[in-house]
């Protein structure tokens, strides 16, 4: 989510409106945006790339990805393959096998030698599918799941407004102590104190990680699994839903001072 994916103002479900026509409209854009953040990316206990310069490629539809000069990384780890592809907005990519530390990641890498010229900024550098690399690093911190967006924002807000969650008829939380996270091209989400959750709470196997939260730990409530979730250790910049349970308002019907709620369509319907 962010600037070019979901409700995002390039997203190709945009929430707003410009006051001019993009252009094109609707069609595909691509901004190349420096960050002075620090990034390392590691395998089989080796550092892969270690970069001061790197530009965060953000594309329409997708999420953002890292580009890194081509001195910043171990090129002496990277094995060239035959594998071969073509963007009709970047150019023709080549692709590198990782090995190192005893892992090996193929095709994990790839380039853009001779890049169309629009991208022509991305010409000598490589970048990394994020699952290629079991570590990656913005200075000190571990960041999971994607490059975290800088147009992506979380909010957590006290609230005294009254969330009723139920599903086919049956109570499951009520709360007028709710905190509400509002976070970049998402709805709206409530979460709540586990006191007020009314139905029977369990814990599931499932978790899930999240570049703006940490990990996510899942959970049973009145018998329908995984219809909600808590950060119970959240990374440093969002302690305050430390604990607290979420529901899915995909899956569950949510109530709010007493009025009805929509069901929002999102990845997780």
């Amino acid at each position: 989510m962010g600037l070019m994916t979901g409700t995002g103002p390039f997203g190709l479900r945009a929430s707003g409106a410009f006051n001019f026509a993009p252009d094109p409209p609707q069609g595909h854009a691509i901004y190349l945006d420096p960050t002075a953040r620090r990034v390392r990316g590691m395998l089989g206990g080796e550092t892969v790339v270690d970069s001061r310069d790197v530009l965060l490629l953000h594309e329409q539809g997708h999420l953002p990805v890292w580009y890194f000069p081509r001195t910043d990384v171990r090129l002496d780890l990277l094995a060239p393959t035959a594998h071969a592809s073509h963007c009709p907005h970047k150019g023709d990519a080549v692709y590198w096998t990782i090995a190192a530390g005893g892992s090996t990641a193929e095709n994990g890498a790839w380039a853009y030698p001779d890049p169309l010229a629009a991208v022509s900024a991305i010409a000598d550098r490589i970048a990394f599918y994020w699952n290629a690399l079991e570590r990656w690093l913005e200075e000190d911190e571990e960041v999971f799941k994607h490059p975290r967006d800088p147009y992506h924002r979380v909010d957590a807000m006290r609230s005294s407004r009254r969330v009723r969650i139920s599903l086919e008829g049956t109570l499951l939380a009520e709360s007028t102590r709710p905190l509400a996270l509002f976070e970049t091209g998402l709805p709206t989400r409530w979460y709540l104190p586990k006191a007020d959750v009314a139905a029977s709470l369990a814990p599931t196997a499932r978790t899930s990680l999240c570049p703006y939260k940490g990990i996510a730990s899942y959970w049973a409530v009145g018998g329908h699994e995984d219809v909600a979730w808590s950060y119970e250790n959240p990374i440093a910049e969002i302690p305050s839903i430390t604990g607290l349970v979420c529901f899915f308002d995909e899956l569950v019907d949510v109530e709010l001072d007493g009025e009805p709620q929509e069901r929002p369509v999102t990845p997780w319907s």
